[in-house]
């Protein structure tokens, strides 16, 4: 008797900008949260993480990358888009968008998303470590809400990691917050000079982005939820 044919596994694709990207040895011990949300499920899960360092919504499908992503798209698999930090730099038009244009990137990836009947799911872009005099700044200007408002007129799950970050953020403090990105003292055989990077996590900030973005999976009751880890 013939066995059932082995069930197609769901895959996740995370599509964005460097917070999210895996990272070249090089640049260790920057890490995007899209290496570490993997640990958070089980083996029944692919990620495909697709995020890559400096692309916006507009360079994301002028370079292609979002048409790779659509070929291999099958029906329930997951796209995570998380836009937002490159859409800004409005002074780049290689990747910087106006409001309006990133909202109908945004749509075009939902819209094509549900196509393919897999599942669209929006993330506002996750906080940087800004503070001035000890107060905390959101850097993002109006761009967050574009993805609130498409993810409500589209009925698209929203993860607003806009706001999830910003509480993790201002709970830890500026100083307590700098244990989350890329902070290193000079000699460090990657940065033998140092660095002080307020946008890109160190391996303790993907992590608990990662752990908030499951946390926005069980919130949204996602079908992935099932197969995170308990």
């Amino acid at each position: 008797m013939l066995s059932e044919p082995a069930q197609k596994k769901i895959t996740l694709f995370i599509i964005g900008d460097s917070t999210a990207a895996n990272k070249a040895e090089k640049a260790f011990p920057e890490t995007g949260w899209g290496m570490k949300i993997g640990e958070l499920f089980s083996d029944k899960i692919t990620i495909a993480n697709k995020a890559a360092n400096g692309r916006s919504t507009k360079s994301f499908i002028a370079e292609k990358r979002w048409q790779e992503v659509f070929n291999e798209l099958k029906p329930g698999d997951f796209v995570f888009i998380q836009f937002g930090h490159n859409d800004e730099k409005i002074d780049k038009p290689a990747v910087g968008t106006s409001l309006e244009e990133y909202k109908a990137n945004l749509v075009l990836y939902v819209n094509q998303t549900r196509e393919k009947k897999a599942n669209p799911v929006l993330l506002t872009p996750i906080m940087r470590r800004s503070f001035t005099n000890g107060v905390f700044v959101d850097t993002h200007k109006g761009y967050p809400d574009v993805v609130r408002k498409v993810a409500d007129s589209l009925n698209v799950p929203l993860i607003d990691m806009h706001k999830k970050t910003e509480k993790l953020l201002i709970g830890l403090g500026e100083q307590g917050a700098i244990k989350l990105f890329n902070h290193l003292d000079s000699g460090h055989v990657n940065y033998p000079k140092g660095v002080k990077d307020n946008t890109h996590l160190s391996v303790e900030g993907a992590k608990q982005v990662a752990a908030l973005v499951a946390q926005g999976i069980e919130e949204q009751k996602l079908g992935l939820a099932k197969y995170l880890k308990k």
